[in-house]
């Protein structure tokens, strides 16, 4: 027994010294700690551990709020939202490498692009980079500070500061090319299978999903707005397109847009500069994806219309796509605007513009080829030859040059290219001659078309890339060029080359052999080789060939006007097609028909006049019930996802759509201004009611001498109310003198270079005259802004020249917003209030959240009654006596209308503009306006447009009779110049 029992001792003891034992007893100890770990994290802390795994994986999207809707007084919808579909997608694919990635996103994004545009559709292009007509890339923005900041967007660089220098001078091109090639931040887009347009499809969409890479849960769009054959496509091979969906997007539409587009504005997605320039408290209410007002109204407001965010909880996988969607905060809609535009209104007065407009191209166009404004002695002389009308055909791009040479090219296309190439080829012949020519003629005395080509050559192309920013404009032989011409170009860019003007390193590629360094004689040959390189692309310099084309008759006509048919400009009309084929139709006619008929409009072509503007006020609370500015664009081209391409057409359109005629647009305001100066003379006791003034037709009181517009005729003797009614220079520059005369110890300072001394007390001092028609235009509202809540330009008030002053000339220059102001705060007798756009403000529900007050800005309370009476008295006359056969049917209704015209210079050789304010009636006013037509060759067209407007808004004239969509048959002649 005790045996036995040693020998167990034994084996114990054996067995706890052997190695087998440590390990068993170790197993058995993890085995128990890992027990006792997994019943602690699964049954004490499991739930806990779960709720911090779903956090790690959730995420937030936020989600916008409807745009509240844009009504005008009466109710009438302007901007609204409307459901429809979008082809998304969200980076959301598992790949091992880069190269991966971007073959099957390149691969998904072509197959929907082909889908997409063959059922009609069209996919995203707001991207900063456009092709122009040469199908080369360029940057979509002119403004500097715009492009470097979307290149650096592009580089992945916060400021512009942090950009290097290469990547400050990069080209579109190179751009492109980063965004193509780069290892790291390339797209992996073969440029050499694709066309330039292709490449730009996939890197405009490629961009768009990169700008989400951060946040690959929130989808891109790749088409709006898309029809129910894509929507089926698409649905139908999802399985095979990654990451790609429908979506139903609300996006924003607007009523005629061309008539309220620069009052509207459009939306978009916030741009990084946009963004950063929010104050931090502005910037946790919003996105870098939010959609916001880019323009007009949309902008100014957009925190009433934008509404509040929802959100919505994500769940999402390692590599970012969504795995579930759980419901979150609903989001608010955006607050209902509504507008004090009458729409009916600014639709009339828009059309009416136009109408008149085209009726004055009509009656100045002539058929004649060439013609040299320089020889005209007044403005309003000036005639618009036809061959500037078929020149601006290609110059403002209303026919495609490229297409042309395009191989679906017709007959009339076909004939105009052949010219053309033959034309090119011959001209840069004679100018690589000229370069290497050191006797060649001096600029000034090569001929007019030579002298074109030479310029743009060595100015435009030249001077801009490869001497940019290092020309030195002090330097006596760039002065002998660019001021004198009094050297040849040949001179010029050799003392250009000794200068170190020229980046030689952009000329390698042209130096032979492709040396580093070379002669002075190699740097020259490879400067013009460049410069004529760059002219086989430069549409702006075939703009130019074209112009000679068609003013010596090489491409006529006929051929353009063809083209216009060819390229689906004009409606097809196989008569008149053939017509002109076979020579039966005149070109001139024709053209002069389609203009009437407007199937060309003055603001396609872009001629003078091409621009008009009105707004009209309600004097009594300042609410703006128009405000016109023509001509106008498609803001539903711009709104939701922009068309680059569109977008870049307004930018260069020599109209300027973009820009606000009624409230950007500033000129003298011509004889408008006359009844301001009445009231300064009359209530600073300069002249009374009895003061007559004799108009002799010229005023000899200082040299040169200023003529009555009425010279070599007199208006004979006047007193303020006649002065006003017949318009008088005369009366107004004497009042403009007297208003200028000061004690002879006073400090003076001459108009004309000096104190002129007019009797042994006094002596005329300009400063004194326009310090006091400075006080009275501050009174009227001509110191400031108007008010309006859309962009507009300050105001200058004339500080020299106060003869000129007082008739609205000097250095007066005024929106046709602001004369409007001015124009109600004459005529309620100086109540000053700011001009508004805005009426009230509801829920989407339509409750009232908010009624916009009038404000009074200030009173004229210093000013007699006789003075009113006096002042208004005239401006009526202007109405009944001088242009009492234009507004005979508005006379003879009852309706008194009191009104003043103008006429503002502008140059000898273009056209005076033309303006006319007043209001009605005229006894208890309930609006006023103020009317102009930038050289649109005096007052009296101005007149006709506020006549048409008034006979609409009193009812007089029945709508269909003014709205004919024809040119009006405008007055021969012009019955006030002033």
């Amino acid at each position: 027994m005790y045996n036995l029992w040693e020998r167990i001792k034994s084996g114990i003891f054996e067995l706890v010294q052997s190695r087998v034992f440590v390990v068993v007893l170790l197993f058995c100890v993890m085995s128990g700690i890992l027990v006792q770990r997994v019943f602690y994290l699964q049954i004490v802390k499991g739930q806990e551990y779960f709720d911090d795994y779903k956090l790690q994986i959730q995420k937030t999207r936020s989600v916008e709020g409807t745009r509240g809707n844009i009504y005008d007084r009466n109710g009438k919808l302007l901007a609204y939202n409307e459901l429809a579909y979008a082809v998304m997608i969200e980076d959301n694919g598992d790949y091992e490498s880069l190269t991966q990635k971007n073959k099957e996103i390149n691969k998904v994004v072509t197959k929907v692009i082909r889908m997409v545009e063959g059922n009609g559709d069209s996919v995203i292009n707001n991207f900063g980079i456009i092709l122009d007509s040469n199908q080369e890339y360029r940057f979509m923005e002119k403004n500097e500070t715009a492009r470097m900041r979307f290149i650096a967007d592009v580089y992945g660089k916060r400021t512009i500061d942090q950009l290097s220098e290469k990547q400050q001078n990069a080209s579109a091109k190179d751009v492109i090319d980063y965004l193509c090639t780069d290892k790291i931040s390339g797209y992996g887009i073969d440029q050499k299978k694709l066309s330039p347009a292709e490449v730009l499809k996939l890197v405009n969409i490629r961009y768009a999903i990169s700008l989400n890479s951060y946040q690959k849960y929130i989808a891109t769009t790749i088409a709006d707005d898309v029809s129910d054959e894509t929507v089926a496509d698409i649905m139908e091979n999802l399985d095979s397109l990654q990451g790609v969906s429908i979506e139903e997007e609300s996006l924003r539409r607007y009523t005629d847009s061309v008539c309220f587009a620069n009052v509207i504005g459009y939306t978009g997605q916030i741009s990084t500069e946009e963004y950063d320039a929010l104050s931090k408290e502005e910037q946790e209410a919003y996105d870098k994806t939010d959609t916001i007002g880019k323009a007009g109204i949309e902008k100014t407001m957009d925190s009433v219309l934008q509404g509040e965010k929802g959100e919505e909880k994500l769940y999402v996988n390692s590599v970012g796509k969504v795995i579930e969607t759980a419901k979150g905060k609903n989001p608010k809609a955006g607050n209902n605007l509504y507008l004090t535009i009458d729409a009916d209104l600014q639709k009339v007065a828009y059309h009416v513009i136009e109408q008149e407009l085209a009726g004055i191209l009509i009656s100045k166009i002539k058929n004649i080829a060439d013609y040299d404004r320089e020889t005209v002695q007044e403005g309003n002389d000036v005639i618009i030859p036809i061959t500037d009308v078929y020149h601006t055909l290609v110059n403002n791009d209303i026919l495609d040059m490229k297409h042309f040479s395009a191989e679906d090219a017709r007959e009339g296309e076909k004939e105009i290219e052949a010219v053309f190439l033959e034309r090119k080829e011959a001209v840069k012949e004679s100018l690589k001659k000229s370069l290497q020519d050191p006797q060649a003629p001096a600029l000034t005395n090569l001929g007019k078309e030579e002298q074109a080509y030479m310029n743009y050559l060595v100015n435009h192309v030249l001077s801009s890339s490869l001497m940019k920013n290092r020309i030195d404009k002090g330097d006596a032989g760039y002065k002998n060029w660019k001021k004198d011409g009094s050297i040849n170009a040949y001179t010029f860019l050799q003392h250009a080359l000794s200068q170190n003007w020229i980046d030689t390193s952009l000329l390698r590629e042209y130096v032979k052999g492709g040396h580093t360094y070379s002669s002075s004689e190699e740097l020259y040959n490879a400067m013009i080789e460049y410069g004529l390189d760059q002219l086989s692309s430069d549409s702006e310099f075939d703009k130019i060939l074209y112009k000679y084309l068609i003013v010596g008759g090489s491409v006529t006509g006929r051929q353009l006007c063809m083209a216009l048919f060819e390229q689906g400009i004009l409606q097809e009309d196989a008569g008149s097609y053939e017509g002109l084929k076979a020579g039966s139709v005149d070109a001139y006619s024709f053209i002069m028909s389609k203009i009437e008929n407007l199937e060309l409009t003055p603001g396609q072509l872009a001629l003078e006049p091409c621009t008009g503007s009105m707004v009209v006020t309600d004097p009594g609370s300042g609410q703006v019930l128009a405000s016109v500015s023509y001509p106008g664009y498609d803001n539903n081209r711009l709104v939701n996802t922009m068309d680059s391409n569109y977008y870049n057409k307004l930018v260069m359109d020599k109209s300027r759509p973009f820009y606000n005629n009624a409230t950007q647009e500033r000129t003298a305001p011509g004889s408008v201004y006359k009844p301001l100066t009445a009231v300064a003379g009359l209530t600073e006791g300069i002249i009374d009611l009895n003061t007559y003034v004799n108009c002799t037709g010229s005023f000899d009181r200082v040299e040169p001498s200023p003529k009555c517009w009425i010279y070599p005729g007199a208006h004979g003797p006047l007193n303020v109310e006649g002065a006003i009614a017949h318009s008088c220079n005369i009366f107004f520059y004497e009042l403009g003198y007297q208003m200028s005369l000061q004690k002879a110890d006073g400090t003076a300072s001459g108009q004309t270079g000096g104190n002129r001394t007019t009797d042994g007390t006094s002596s005329f001092s300009s400063r004194k005259g326009t310090d006091i028609l400075k006080k009275y235009a501050e009174e009227f509202g001509l110191g400031s802004t108007s008010g309006i809540e859309i962009p507009e330009s300050e105001p200058q008030i004339s500080d020299e020249y106060s003869i000129l002053s007082a008739i609205g000339q000097g250095t007066n220059n005024y929106t046709t917003s602001q004369l409007a102001r001015y124009m109600a705060t004459m005529a309620n007798k100086g109540n000053l209030y700011d001009l508004t756009l805005l009426q009230k403000e509801t829920s989407s529900k339509g409750e009232l959240i908010k009624e916009y007050q009038p404000k009074v800005k200030k009173q004229a309370t210093n000013v007699a009654d006789t003075t009113w009476n006096a002042v208004q008295s005239g401006m009526r006359q202007v109405v009944t006596s001088t242009y009492a056969t234009t507004f005979s049917k508005i006379n003879g209704s009852g309706v008194s209308v009191s009104g003043k015209t103008g006429t503002a210079q502008q140059s000898r050789t273009h056209a005076d503009h033309s303006l006319f304010a007043g209001y009605a009636p005229s006894d208890d006013p309930k609006i006023a306006f103020s009317i102009r037509i930038a050289n649109g060759y005096g007052s009296t067209h101005a007149v006709e447009i506020g006549k048409y407007v008034l006979e609409y808004y009193y009812h007089l004239t029945d709508p269909s009779e003014i709205l004919t969509g024809k040119a009006f048959n405008v007055s021969s002649d012009i019955i006030v110049t002033d």
